[in-house]
């Protein structure tokens, strides 16, 4: 009787391992940036503003469900490529407002980093978020983290009113993106239609697929 007990308790473990072993498996798949998947879910600490005692708080890619999410990741602070496409992105935020959109930027450095980097000038008179993933969780989950140097690539991801990825691009560490062609991109997006070789807003689409 005990044998037969222990043998019954030794085939319900087993059962139970090897039936949770696959579903997380796939939660962690799940977890990997893929366009026309729901977007990875974060939660970071953020610079948001210079107001003294304000300058953080913490975002969710969730506080934003309804609008459009343009997040972007540089490698670092205080370097000589990232500020020119944040200065850029930061100039050109009354096109994305329009365009029902939030601009995020992201990086592994820590919002301390951050903060120092925005009160040295460097940026500007700068109006959009920066995240902090100091952790490199999120870099990693969205496919853009570059493990021999431990930074961000220059990822740039477009996100739906539900959630879901619809574009994605990543560069090296060497080159900046283009605004313009992310605003084309973001419109084309939009228009919900099918759009051909170097399409621009206000053109012709090829119709609904």
């Amino acid at each position: 009787m005990k044998v037969s007990t222990i043998t019954l308790l030794a085939a319900l473990t087993l059962s139970v391992f090897t039936t949770a072993l696959p579903a997380a498996a796939a939660s962690d798949l799940q977890q990997i940036a893929k366009v026309g998947e729901p977007a990875p879910n974060f939660k970071l600490d953020a610079w948001v503003g210079a107001t003294a005692g304000k300058e953080f708080k913490q975002i969710s890619l969730d506080d934003y469900r309804g609008k459009w999410v343009l997040l972007f990741f540089y490698p670092m602070d205080f370097t000589f490529v990232c500020p020119t496409e944040i200065k850029g992105f930061n100039q050109a935020l009354p096109e994305f407002e329009k365009l029902n959109t939030v601009v995020l930027g992201a990086s592994t450095d820590s919002k301390y980093s951050h903060l120092a980097w925005v009160q040295r000038g460097d940026l500007g008179n700068l109006q959009l978020p920066l995240l902090s993933d100091i952790k490199k969780e999120v870099a990693q989950k969205y496919g853009c983290l570059d493990e021999k140097e431990g930074v961000a690539l220059r990822a740039l991801f477009i996100i739906d009113p539900d959630g879901v990825l619809q574009y994605q691009v990543v560069h090296n560490l060497d080159v900046g993106r283009s605004v313009e062609e992310t605003l084309r991109v973001l419109e084309a997006l939009q228009t919900g239609s099918l759009c051909p070789l170097g399409w621009k807003p206000g053109q012709k689409t090829l119709g609904k697929p």
